[in-house]
């Protein structure tokens, strides 16, 4: 058994990004044995990169520390980055075919490294060394891409919406009931004008929930739809884009909203955490900091977000971190071993709690010390497992862009400098661009 002092390196990025468009990783995966496993006398050195700050850092010190414990013939060199920093470094590692051997990826770039040739396939290690029982299937298949599984997932959340009964209360409105999108709208506008008839300033029902992407997906697929399909196909058109738009039109006209000048004035605050709305929509993850900013005082529930189709499969677990093996990697079996206990160990579980977000495994999650917000996600997700679907197909490349143009545009219709139509076709324009380059 060893011991020795550890240290975890924050790297810094000192380079210039890379497209990843320019990644140079190998074709494809070599293709693992059938049934591979970890020869336990066998020495490896495998490293393992995340990002966060210096609490997660000391988290995972001590992790590691119990994995090396575990397996004394595996020694792990750790590197963490802060979030803005830990992408490019990755981008400049798979450029030249030099990933870490485990590697803490992201939904939003899974398929981009995927596609490259820079991940592993993961299928014959899942069940064998990685152990997925503990995990729900519709969360492992947020890390398929193109029908091969590059990633497994750490963390889930879900999508919500907010209320603030504080808020609520002072202006003798109940909380949304539940019901359509267009009960929802009525409900912001019934709000907004309470708050003016009480007397209260600068509260309103909500912003226009039309401003938010995850809205427009989650109607989609109560259609039966995705955003995008793993072609790279949308699920939707210019003429089902305007009616999304559309749909907030009387109430923007009229002032029901959270206004757009308010809303860039407490900036970074949302316009919830602010104290201006009595509602929002926004994965589950964001309960903790919401009553951190509002303050004491203030109480926040969480509720599912309208549904206008019976029965649809709209919500789904979405894996907010993940890992992924190197597709260079020299010593898989380890690398796997390593990913296994740290998603699905107890005494992981027991170290990082809902650090890295609500653990994916059951088995980390029951060893997990949940504090009462945590608990309310807990309960929150079980509440809406009749409206969890399956994980949609992995975000397409450029998928960050059309996200940021969607906010930009309904930032502008809420400015009142656009029009709907001038929306979709900017939208269409930019969509064409991401989908061909």
């Amino acid at each position: 058994m060893k011991f020795r002092n550890r240290k975890l390196i924050a790297g810094v990025a000192g380079v210039g990004l890379i497209a990843l468009a320019g990644l140079t990783g190998c074709a494809s995966a070599a293709p693992a044995s059938s049934q591979p496993t970890l020869d336990p006398d066998e020495e490896a050195s495998i490293t393992f990169t995340f990002w966060g700050n210096d609490v997660r850092a000391e988290l995972y010190n001590e992790a590691i520390a119990a994995f090396e414990e575990q397996h004394p013939n595996i020694d792990v060199s750790v590197l963490f980055l802060s979030p803005n920093d830990y992408w490019e470094k990755r981008q400049i590692e798979a450029s030249g075919g030099g990933l870490p051997d485990v590697v803490t990826m992201d939904l939003a770039y899974i398929r981009q490294y995927s596609q490259s040739g820079s991940l592993l396939d993961l299928e014959p290690y899942l069940g064998s060394i990685i152990q997925t029982d503990p995990i729900e299937p519709s969360v492992l298949g947020a890390g398929v891409v193109d029908g091969v599984t590059t990633a497994v997932p750490i963390s889930t959340n879900a999508w919500s919406m907010f209320m603030n009964t504080t808020i609520l209360d002072e202006i003798g409105v109940e909380p949304f009931a539940g019901g359509t999108w267009d009960d929802y709208y009525e409900w912001v506008a019934e709000v907004t004008d309470a708050a003016q008839a009480a007397g209260v300033p600068d509260v309103w029902g909500g912003v226009d929930p039309s401003s938010r992407f995850v809205n427009f997906e989650m109607q989609l697929r109560a259609e039966g739809k995705d955003l995008f399909d793993d072609e790279g196909n949308p699920g939707f058109d210019e003429e089902r884009l305007t009616e999304y738009w559309e749909q907030g039109a009387a109430a923007r006209e009229g002032g029901k909203f959270v206004p757009q000048q308010r809303v860039a004035e407490v900036q970074p605050l949302t316009a919830f955490d602010a104290g201006l709305g009595a509602s929002d929509t926004q994965t589950d993850n964001f309960l903790a900091g919401y009553l951190a900013n509002l303050g004491e005082g203030n109480e926040v529930t969480l509720q599912a977000p309208p549904l206008s189709v019976d029965g649809a499969k709209d919500l789904y677990l979405k894996a907010s971190q993940m890992y992924s093996i190197a597709a260079n990697s020299e010593h898989p079996a380890a690398a796997a071993t390593l990913i296994d206990f740290l998603i699905n160990s107890p005494e992981s579980g027991e170290i990082f709690g809902t650090n890295r977000g609500l653990p994916a495994s059951a088995t980390a999650r029951e060893a997990a010390d949940l504090d009462p917000v945590s608990q309310d996600i807990v309960d929150y997700e079980a509440s809406i497992a009749d409206r969890l679907g399956d994980a949609p197909p992995a975000p397409i490349v450029g998928y960050g862009s059309l996200h940021e143009k969607f906010r930009e545009l309904t930032e502008e219709l809420n400015f009142g400098t656009l029009t709907v139509d001038q929306a979709v076709e900017q939208f269409f324009a930019e969509m064409d661009v991401v989908l061909n380059q």
